[in-house]
Protein backbone atom coordinates (compact mmCIF):
# COMPACT_ATOMS: atom_id res chain seq x y z
CA UNK A 1 0.00 0.00 0.00
CA UNK A 2 1.29 3.45 -0.86
CA UNK A 3 1.87 5.79 2.07
CA UNK A 4 0.75 8.97 0.33
CA UNK A 5 1.74 11.27 3.21
CA UNK A 6 5.32 10.02 3.28
CA UNK A 7 5.72 10.04 -0.50
CA UNK A 8 4.21 13.52 -0.67
CA UNK A 9 6.98 14.72 1.64
CA UNK A 10 9.31 14.33 -1.35
CA UNK A 11 8.97 17.53 -3.38
CA UNK A 12 6.92 17.09 -6.57
CA UNK A 13 9.61 17.84 -9.15
CA UNK A 14 12.13 15.71 -7.29
CA UNK A 15 9.63 12.86 -7.01
CA UNK A 16 8.95 13.01 -10.75
CA UNK A 17 12.68 13.10 -11.52
CA UNK A 18 13.39 10.10 -9.31
CA UNK A 19 10.45 8.20 -10.80
CA UNK A 20 11.86 8.68 -14.31
CA UNK A 21 14.94 6.72 -13.27
CA UNK A 22 13.04 3.62 -12.14
CA UNK A 23 12.61 0.48 -14.18
CA UNK A 24 9.44 0.05 -16.24
CA UNK A 25 6.50 -0.86 -14.03
CA UNK A 26 8.11 0.40 -10.81
CA UNK A 27 6.82 3.19 -8.59
CA UNK A 28 7.78 4.91 -5.35
CA UNK A 29 5.45 3.79 -2.56
CA UNK A 30 7.16 5.13 0.53
CA UNK A 31 9.69 7.77 1.58
CA UNK A 32 11.39 7.68 4.96
CA UNK A 33 13.64 10.38 6.38
CA UNK A 34 17.13 9.20 7.31
CA UNK A 35 18.84 10.92 10.19
CA UNK A 36 22.47 11.51 11.07
CA UNK A 37 23.62 13.77 8.24
CA UNK A 38 24.61 17.40 8.70
CA UNK A 39 24.74 19.00 5.25
CA UNK A 40 22.00 17.24 3.25
CA UNK A 41 18.46 15.94 3.56
CA UNK A 42 18.40 12.16 3.16
CA UNK A 43 15.42 9.92 2.37
CA UNK A 44 15.10 6.20 1.81
CA UNK A 45 12.66 5.49 -1.01
CA UNK A 46 10.80 2.19 -1.14
CA UNK A 47 10.19 1.07 -4.71
CA UNK A 48 7.42 -1.35 -5.66
CA UNK A 49 8.77 -3.70 -8.34
CA UNK A 50 6.93 -5.42 -11.19
CA UNK A 51 7.10 -8.82 -9.50
CA UNK A 52 5.30 -7.55 -6.40
CA UNK A 53 8.43 -7.11 -4.31
CA UNK A 54 10.22 -3.99 -3.12
CA UNK A 55 13.67 -2.47 -3.30
CA UNK A 56 15.18 0.70 -1.88
CA UNK A 57 16.98 3.77 -3.17
CA UNK A 58 18.43 6.73 -1.27
CA UNK A 59 17.71 10.33 -2.24
CA UNK A 60 20.19 13.01 -1.16
CA UNK A 61 19.10 16.65 -1.53
CA UNK A 62 20.84 19.85 -0.48
CA UNK A 63 18.11 22.14 0.85
CA UNK A 64 19.86 24.21 3.51
CA UNK A 65 20.86 27.63 2.08
CA UNK A 66 24.14 27.29 3.97
CA UNK A 67 25.13 24.33 1.79
CA UNK A 68 23.22 24.76 -1.49
CA UNK A 69 25.99 26.95 -2.88
CA UNK A 70 28.41 24.01 -2.57
CA UNK A 71 25.98 21.38 -3.79
CA UNK A 72 27.02 21.33 -7.47
CA UNK A 73 30.66 20.69 -6.63
CA UNK A 74 29.88 18.15 -3.91
CA UNK A 75 27.34 16.18 -5.92
CA UNK A 76 29.54 16.06 -9.02
CA UNK A 77 32.40 14.83 -6.88
CA UNK A 78 30.22 12.19 -5.24
CA UNK A 79 28.82 11.05 -8.59
CA UNK A 80 32.35 10.73 -9.99
CA UNK A 81 33.47 8.81 -6.89
CA UNK A 82 30.55 6.39 -7.00
CA UNK A 83 31.23 5.76 -10.69
CA UNK A 84 34.88 5.03 -9.94
CA UNK A 85 34.05 2.78 -6.99
CA UNK A 86 31.70 0.52 -8.94
CA UNK A 87 33.34 -2.88 -9.22
CA UNK A 88 36.32 -2.07 -7.00
CA UNK A 89 35.25 -4.15 -4.02
CA UNK A 90 34.78 -1.08 -1.82
CA UNK A 91 31.16 -1.33 -0.58
CA UNK A 92 29.79 1.99 -1.80
CA UNK A 93 26.33 2.90 -3.14
CA UNK A 94 25.72 2.68 -6.86
CA UNK A 95 24.96 5.89 -8.73
CA UNK A 96 21.45 6.00 -10.23
CA UNK A 97 21.13 9.66 -11.25
CA UNK A 98 22.37 13.11 -10.28
CA UNK A 99 20.95 16.62 -10.75
CA UNK A 100 23.71 18.84 -9.32
CA UNK A 101 22.28 22.14 -10.55
CA UNK A 102 18.61 21.45 -9.72
CA UNK A 103 17.71 21.50 -13.40
CA UNK A 104 14.93 18.97 -12.81
CA UNK A 105 14.48 18.99 -9.03
CA UNK A 106 13.57 21.67 -6.52
CA UNK A 107 17.04 21.31 -4.98
CA UNK A 108 20.35 19.77 -6.09
CA UNK A 109 19.92 16.01 -5.66
CA UNK A 110 21.51 12.61 -6.12
CA UNK A 111 19.80 9.23 -6.33
CA UNK A 112 21.76 6.11 -5.36
CA UNK A 113 21.27 2.50 -4.39
CA UNK A 114 20.55 1.59 -0.79
CA UNK A 115 23.05 -0.44 1.21
CA UNK A 116 22.18 -2.89 3.96
CA UNK A 117 23.42 -2.36 7.50
CA UNK A 118 23.39 0.48 10.00
CA UNK A 119 25.74 2.90 11.67
CA UNK A 120 26.97 1.80 15.08
CA UNK A 121 28.01 4.53 17.50
CA UNK A 122 27.78 2.67 20.83
CA UNK A 123 30.81 2.04 23.01
CA UNK A 124 29.98 -1.66 23.17
CA UNK A 125 31.96 -3.61 20.59
CA UNK A 126 34.25 -0.74 19.61
CA UNK A 127 37.33 -2.92 20.15
CA UNK A 128 36.11 -5.24 17.38
CA UNK A 129 34.99 -2.46 15.01
CA UNK A 130 38.22 -0.43 15.04
CA UNK A 131 40.25 -3.07 13.15
CA UNK A 132 37.41 -3.40 10.62
CA UNK A 133 37.40 0.36 10.09
CA UNK A 134 41.17 0.33 9.68
CA UNK A 135 41.14 -2.47 7.09
CA UNK A 136 38.38 -0.74 5.14
CA UNK A 137 40.30 2.53 5.03
CA UNK A 138 43.44 0.74 3.83
CA UNK A 139 41.35 -0.71 0.97
CA UNK A 140 40.07 2.74 0.03
CA UNK A 141 43.58 4.18 0.00
CA UNK A 142 44.73 1.33 -2.24
CA UNK A 143 42.55 2.62 -5.11
CA UNK A 144 44.58 4.14 -7.92
CA UNK A 145 42.53 6.63 -9.94
CA UNK A 146 44.12 8.86 -12.55
CA UNK A 147 43.57 12.41 -13.84
CA UNK A 148 39.99 13.06 -14.87
CA UNK A 149 41.10 14.59 -18.17
CA UNK A 150 42.42 11.23 -19.34
CA UNK A 151 40.18 9.53 -21.90
CA UNK A 152 41.92 6.18 -21.63
CA UNK A 153 40.21 3.22 -20.05
CA UNK A 154 41.36 0.50 -17.72
CA UNK A 155 39.09 -2.53 -17.35
CA UNK A 156 36.26 -0.49 -18.79
CA UNK A 157 36.40 2.30 -16.20
CA UNK A 158 37.32 5.93 -16.94
CA UNK A 159 40.43 7.25 -15.26
CA UNK A 160 39.68 9.89 -12.65
CA UNK A 161 41.42 11.62 -9.79
CA UNK A 162 39.62 13.88 -7.30
CA UNK A 163 40.75 17.37 -6.37
CA UNK A 164 43.58 17.98 -3.93
CA UNK A 165 42.46 18.00 -0.30
CA UNK A 166 41.37 21.28 1.30
CA UNK A 167 42.13 22.10 4.93
CA UNK A 168 40.04 25.07 6.00
CA UNK A 169 41.29 25.34 9.57
CA UNK A 170 43.96 27.91 10.33
CA UNK A 171 45.87 28.75 13.47
CA UNK A 172 43.67 31.83 13.81
CA UNK A 173 40.31 30.04 13.59
CA UNK A 174 40.89 27.36 16.26
CA UNK A 175 38.51 27.58 19.24
CA UNK A 176 40.22 26.58 22.48
CA UNK A 177 37.71 24.76 24.72
CA UNK A 178 36.75 26.32 28.02
CA UNK A 179 38.98 25.07 30.81
CA UNK A 180 41.61 23.65 28.46
CA UNK A 181 45.32 24.00 29.24
CA UNK A 182 46.19 27.16 27.35
CA UNK A 183 49.85 26.22 27.00
CA UNK A 184 49.06 22.81 25.48
CA UNK A 185 46.63 24.30 23.00
CA UNK A 186 49.02 27.10 22.09
CA UNK A 187 51.68 24.49 21.34
CA UNK A 188 49.18 22.49 19.26
CA UNK A 189 48.20 25.60 17.32
CA UNK A 190 51.88 26.32 16.66
CA UNK A 191 52.12 22.85 15.06
CA UNK A 192 49.71 23.83 12.29
CA UNK A 193 51.42 27.15 11.69
CA UNK A 194 54.15 25.12 10.01
CA UNK A 195 53.95 24.27 6.31
CA UNK A 196 52.19 21.00 5.54
CA UNK A 197 54.66 18.09 5.37
CA UNK A 198 55.41 16.56 1.95
CA UNK A 199 53.30 13.51 1.16
CA UNK A 200 52.56 10.89 -1.47
CA UNK A 201 48.99 11.44 -2.63
CA UNK A 202 46.31 8.80 -2.27
CA UNK A 203 42.58 8.54 -2.91
CA UNK A 204 40.84 9.81 0.25
CA UNK A 205 37.27 9.50 1.46
CA UNK A 206 37.91 12.67 3.47
CA UNK A 207 35.03 12.05 5.92
CA UNK A 208 35.72 8.45 6.88
CA UNK A 209 34.35 7.99 10.40
CA UNK A 210 31.84 5.72 12.19
CA UNK A 211 28.85 7.85 11.14
CA UNK A 212 29.60 7.09 7.46
CA UNK A 213 30.19 3.35 7.80
CA UNK A 214 27.42 0.73 7.83
CA UNK A 215 27.76 -2.50 9.79
CA UNK A 216 25.98 -5.80 9.89
CA UNK A 217 26.07 -6.44 13.63
CA UNK A 218 25.03 -10.01 14.50
CA UNK A 219 23.47 -11.09 17.81
CA UNK A 220 25.86 -11.74 20.72
CA UNK A 221 27.61 -15.06 20.46
CA UNK A 222 27.35 -15.36 16.67
CA UNK A 223 29.79 -14.44 13.90
CA UNK A 224 31.74 -11.19 14.04
CA UNK A 225 30.43 -7.86 12.76
CA UNK A 226 31.27 -6.87 9.21
CA UNK A 227 31.18 -3.66 7.21
CA UNK A 228 28.40 -3.55 4.61
CA UNK A 229 28.89 -0.07 3.23
CA UNK A 230 30.75 3.22 3.23
CA UNK A 231 28.62 6.26 2.40
CA UNK A 232 28.90 10.03 1.86
CA UNK A 233 31.61 10.41 -0.78
CA UNK A 234 30.94 14.11 -1.43
CA UNK A 235 34.25 15.20 0.09
CA UNK A 236 36.41 12.71 -1.85
CA UNK A 237 39.89 14.17 -2.24
CA UNK A 238 43.51 13.45 -3.12
CA UNK A 239 46.04 13.77 -0.32
CA UNK A 240 48.00 12.05 2.47
CA UNK A 241 46.65 8.87 4.06
CA UNK A 242 47.42 10.52 7.41
CA UNK A 243 44.58 12.96 6.81
CA UNK A 244 41.89 10.27 6.57
CA UNK A 245 43.40 8.41 9.52
CA UNK A 246 43.49 11.61 11.54
CA UNK A 247 39.83 12.35 10.83
CA UNK A 248 38.63 8.92 11.88
CA UNK A 249 40.90 9.06 14.92
CA UNK A 250 39.37 12.35 16.06
CA UNK A 251 35.85 11.00 15.68
CA UNK A 252 36.69 7.83 17.59
CA UNK A 253 38.28 9.91 20.35
CA UNK A 254 35.15 12.03 20.70
CA UNK A 255 32.74 9.09 20.47
CA UNK A 256 34.56 6.56 22.63
CA UNK A 257 37.39 8.36 24.41
CA UNK A 258 40.89 9.63 23.55
CA UNK A 259 42.50 6.18 23.82
CA UNK A 260 40.51 4.97 20.80
CA UNK A 261 41.68 7.96 18.79
CA UNK A 262 45.26 6.96 19.47
CA UNK A 263 44.52 3.29 18.83
CA UNK A 264 43.12 3.80 15.32
CA UNK A 265 46.44 4.83 13.77
CA UNK A 266 48.03 1.69 15.20
CA UNK A 267 45.20 -0.45 13.77
CA UNK A 268 45.63 1.21 10.37
CA UNK A 269 49.31 0.27 10.25
CA UNK A 270 48.57 -3.24 11.51
CA UNK A 271 46.17 -3.58 8.56
CA UNK A 272 48.97 -2.70 6.13
CA UNK A 273 48.42 1.05 5.86
CA UNK A 274 51.39 3.41 5.54
CA UNK A 275 51.60 6.70 7.43
CA UNK A 276 54.20 9.45 7.54
CA UNK A 277 57.52 8.16 8.85
CA UNK A 278 58.39 11.09 11.11
CA UNK A 279 56.54 11.62 14.39
CA UNK A 280 56.44 15.38 13.71
CA UNK A 281 54.61 14.79 10.43
CA UNK A 282 52.11 12.43 12.03
CA UNK A 283 51.53 15.00 14.75
CA UNK A 284 50.84 17.70 12.17
CA UNK A 285 48.01 15.82 10.46
CA UNK A 286 46.40 14.51 13.64
CA UNK A 287 46.55 17.80 15.45
CA UNK A 288 45.26 19.61 12.38
CA UNK A 289 42.13 17.45 12.29
CA UNK A 290 41.58 17.70 16.04
CA UNK A 291 41.85 21.48 15.94
CA UNK A 292 39.50 21.60 12.95
CA UNK A 293 36.89 19.86 15.07
CA UNK A 294 37.19 22.61 17.70
CA UNK A 295 35.33 24.94 15.35
CA UNK A 296 32.30 22.69 14.92
CA UNK A 297 31.89 20.67 18.13
CA UNK A 298 28.19 21.48 18.33
CA UNK A 299 27.57 20.31 14.75
CA UNK A 300 29.50 17.11 15.35
CA UNK A 301 27.78 16.23 18.62
CA UNK A 302 24.18 16.90 17.62
CA UNK A 303 23.72 13.92 15.22
CA UNK A 304 25.30 11.61 17.79
CA UNK A 305 22.77 12.68 20.42
CA UNK A 306 19.93 12.16 17.95
CA UNK A 307 21.29 8.66 17.35
CA UNK A 308 21.02 7.86 21.06
CA UNK A 309 24.31 9.05 22.54
CA UNK A 310 22.51 11.61 24.70
CA UNK A 311 25.45 11.87 27.11
CA UNK A 312 27.57 13.43 24.37
CA UNK A 313 26.63 17.02 25.07
CA UNK A 314 28.59 19.79 23.44
CA UNK A 315 30.47 20.28 26.68
CA UNK A 316 31.27 16.58 27.05
CA UNK A 317 32.62 16.44 23.50
CA UNK A 318 34.70 19.58 24.11
CA UNK A 319 36.25 17.90 27.16
CA UNK A 320 37.08 14.78 25.14
CA UNK A 321 38.58 16.91 22.39
CA UNK A 322 40.77 18.69 24.93
CA UNK A 323 41.89 15.36 26.39
CA UNK A 324 42.62 13.98 22.90
CA UNK A 325 44.68 16.98 21.77
CA UNK A 326 46.61 16.79 25.06
CA UNK A 327 47.21 13.06 24.51
CA UNK A 328 48.49 13.72 20.97
CA UNK A 329 50.91 16.36 22.19
CA UNK A 330 52.13 14.00 24.92
CA UNK A 331 52.50 11.03 22.56
CA UNK A 332 53.93 12.71 19.45
CA UNK A 333 54.86 16.23 20.41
Amino acid sequence: MTNHDEVAAVRPLTLAWASRHLDVGERIVRAEALHGGITAEMRRLTISTRDGGTRHLVLRSFVDPLYVGHAEEWLNREADALTLLAGTGVPAPGLVAVDPTATHCEYPSLLMTHLAGRTVLDDEGVEARVPLLARQLVAIHALRPFPKLSTSLEQGRPHWRPREYVALTTADTVVTPKGADAAVWAAAIDVIRRPAPPYEGRFLHRDFQPGNVLFDVPPPGSADARITGVVDWAATSWGPTDLDVAHCSTNLALLHGPAWGLRFAEAYEEAGGVLAAAASERLYWRVRDGLACSEEVQQVAQPWRKAGRTELTTRAVEERLDAYVTALMDALG
